[in-house]
């Protein structure tokens, strides 16, 4: 059974993966109300351990000291639910088809022509086609990992939907849903799942290919 983490800790999680994410979206992530949400926010504020920006886009952020609680808790919590191994077979899973993901968004986001890389302009109907074809694939590869670490924590569990349905979007013409930064993107969903696994080995992403 997957273990469930602590509302708190739904939180304050949810900001390390995020990075900039505004009330409703944290409600949406962690499935909680938002009065209890708002609650938890505001004692991470007075504890100087997130912010909050105001303006054209607003939202919060986790200070230092909120970044270092948090990975305190989601390390206590991988300890209590004792499944270390589970989660790292999983990762090392995601990196066998990282760097061939990133790829992917290069080749999706750049073409060469005439020996040269250019800004893909998405006039080559063929270019785009075999690269969402390949996209197709690494949704394959990556889908096995999800339904891994949705046994492990149910906080894992709906990543291999949030693929799916961005790659439906792709598939029916939607290109935005491929890169596009600040909605749910592959790309995005793909930044989250891998933070989310940094996050809860206790691995820094600077740090990730020295270990």
């Amino acid at each position: 059974m997957a273990f469930s983490s602590e509302a708190e800790l739904c939180v304050i999680h949810a900001l390390r993966v995020k990075g900039f994410v505004d009330t409703p979206a944290i409600v949406e992530v962690t499935g909680l109300l938002e009065p209890e949400v708002l609650g938890f926010l505001q004692a991470f504020k007075e504890s100087e351990e997130v912010r909050h920006r105001e303006g054209k886009m607003s939202g919060w952020m986790l200070t230092p000291q909120g970044r270092a609680r948090g990975q305190a808790m989601v390390s206590a919590e991988l300890k209590t639910a004792g499944n270390r191994d589970q989660v790292a077979t999983a990762y090392q899973s995601f990196l066998a088809v990282n760097q061939g993901f990133l790829a992917l968004c290069t080749d999706w986001q750049l073409r060469t022509v005439d020996g040269e890389q250019v800004v893909n302009d998405h006039a080559d109907v063929a270019h785009d086609a075999a690269v969402i074809e390949r996209l197709g694939e690494a949704d394959a590869m990556v889908q096995p990992v999800c339904a891994a670490l949705a046994e492990a924590f149910e906080r894992f569990g709906d990543y291999g939907n949030r693929f799916s349905e961005a790659l439906t979007k792709v598939r029916n013409g939607d290109h935005d849903w491929f890169t596009k930064p600040m909605i749910e993107s592959y790309h995005t969903v793909w930044f989250e799942l891998h933070e989310n696994l940094l996050a809860t080995l206790g691995i820094e992403r600077a740090n990730e290919s020295a270990g």
